[in-house]
C-alpha cells in the first residue's frame, strides 16, 4: 500500500512543473486577465507607418496584428531608445488617440522596443514584465500618458516583420 501511495505522489509531483510550464502566461505579477482576453480575440490588421505621415492611429482596447517595415526604412520621430540589433530588424510607427489620461500598458507578443514620443522627448516607461514562453502576451509596458495630446508609438528591434499588439488602461494600483 505504501508504495502505491509513493507512486501516487512521484507521479503528481513530477506532473506539476508540465502542469506549470503548460501555461507560461500565469506568473505576471500583475491582473493580465484584460489583456488575455483581447490576445485571444481576432486582431485588426494595421500596417505601421514609416513616418509620421503614413503612421495609422491606434486606439486601446483592440487586438491588432501590426505589420512591421525592415527599421533601416523608418523615419522615427526620434530616434528608438534601443538600436537596432540587426540589419533585419523591423520597426514603425503609429498615432496614438488616447481618451483620457492615465497609465496605459502595451502589450506585445514578441519581444521588440516600444518607445512613446510627446511633445518631442521620449516618455520614460514607469515598469514592464514578460513572460519568455508566453505569447498572449509576452511583454507588457506601461507608460503614463496625457490626454489631448499627439503620441507617436515608436516600435523598433523586432527580428519578426508582425506583432500582435494591444493598449489598455492600466488598473489602479493596489498598495
Amino acid at each position: 500500500m505504501r508504495s502505491v501511495v509513493f507512486c501516487v505522489i512521484l507521479l503528481a509531483a513530477t506532473a506539476l512543473p508540465n502542469a506549470r510550464a503548460d501555461d507560461a502566461c500565469n506568473d505576471f505579477k500583475w491582473d493580465v486577465s484584460q489583456e488575455r482576453a483581447l490576445f485571444a480575440s481576432a486582431p485588426t490588421p494595421v500596417n505601421a507607418g514609416t513616418d509620421a505621415k503614413t503612421a495609422p492611429s491606434l486606439v486601446p482596447g483592440k487586438l491588432y496584428q501590426v505589420q512591421l517595415a525592415s527599421q533601416a526604412s523608418v523615419n522615427y520621430v526620434l530616434e528608438p531608445g534601443r538600436k537596432a540589433r540587426a540589419d533585419s530588424d523591423h520597426g514603425g510607427v503609429a498615432i496614438l488617440k488616447m481618451p483620457a489620461g492615465g497609465a496605459y500598458r502595451f502589450s506585445m507578443d514578441m519581444p521588440l522596443w516600444v518607445d512613446i514620443v510627446a511633445n518631442d522627448t521620449l516618455l520614460t516607461a514607469t515598469d514592464f514584465q514578460g513572460q519568455r514562453d508566453c505569447k498572449a502576451p509576452h511583454k507588457i509596458v506601461v507608460f503614463d500618458l496625457a490626454a489631448d495630446q499627439t503620441l507617436t508609438l515608436q516600435l523598433s528591434s523586432s527580428a519578426a516583420d508582425s506583432v500582435r499588439m494591444t493598449i489598455t488602461p492600466a488598473p489602479a494600483r493596489k498598495f
